[in-house]
């Protein structure tokens, strides 16, 4: 039985943990429970609600518009915090594993970060993405979704301290990231399945994903 891709990010956060200084795990730990409290996941876009409209640059070139994707069929909207986070290139090399699935029910998977274009080129080219990364300086569209968080000051500057430099890769916005949410849209601009988690560790599945695209047949 093939591993799931939390299963996966489970393990490497365990092994991470190891490696990681006391005071440095009780600050993760503190900011995550104070997102997890703060009800912003509650807060966010869900099933039935209408997808909002974004055009952002593609980390290729050229820019993407949701409408002309949906013009296409469903898509698969997934947003990560950056090619910095280990556990964001864990979740999209898993979701790169079932790109054929996806496009193979006529939808289109993209990615959004907060990061800049550059970053975002080179995130692709590294794990060969076959899908469109795009770039959502300051988080405008992580916003109008409900996912976007300021991370607290003690915890902006344990990522200053492992050189994560968040001021340069998000074009000023440092401390602003989008909570992990996967949104699967169809063709009319309605939100049909949702992931949306402030555990930064747990992503959406992606067989999960390919089974909610069968649902709207």
């Amino acid at each position: 039985m093939t591993a799931t891709l939390n299963a996966e990010l489970r393990a490497f956060y365990e092994a991470r943990q190891q490696q990681i200084p006391a005071e440095v795990r009780e600050i993760m730990r503190r900011a995550g429970a104070e997102l997890a409290d703060s009800g912003q996941a509650d807060r966010a876009l869900t099933v039935g609600d209408r997808a909002p409209r974004f055009r952002l640059p593609a980390a290729t070139g050229g820019t993407v518009t949701l409408d002309d994707l949906l013009a296409a069929g469903p898509v698969v909207l997934t947003f990560y915090r950056g090619a910095w986070c280990p556990y964001c290139n864990i979740a999209l090399r898993g979701l790169q594993q079932q790109t054929a699935e996806i496009t193979a029910r006529g939808a289109r998977l993209v990615a959004v970060s907060p990061q800049i274009p550059d970053e975002s080129l080179s995130l692709t080219e590294r794990h060969g993405l076959a899908f469109d990364v795009l770039s959502d300086i300051g988080s405008g569209t992580a916003k109008q979704y409900g996912l976007a968080f300021d991370l607290p000051e003690d915890l902006a500057a344990v990522y200053d301290r492992l050189g994560f430099d968040l001021q340069r890769v998000n074009a000023g916005h440092p401390r602003t990231l989008p909570l992990p949410g996967t949104y699967v849209i169809d063709r009319a601009g309605t939100i049909r399945w949702v992931f949306v988690d402030t555990d930064y560790t747990t992503r959406a599945e992606p067989a999960d994903i390919v089974t909610a695209l069968d649902g709207l047949a």
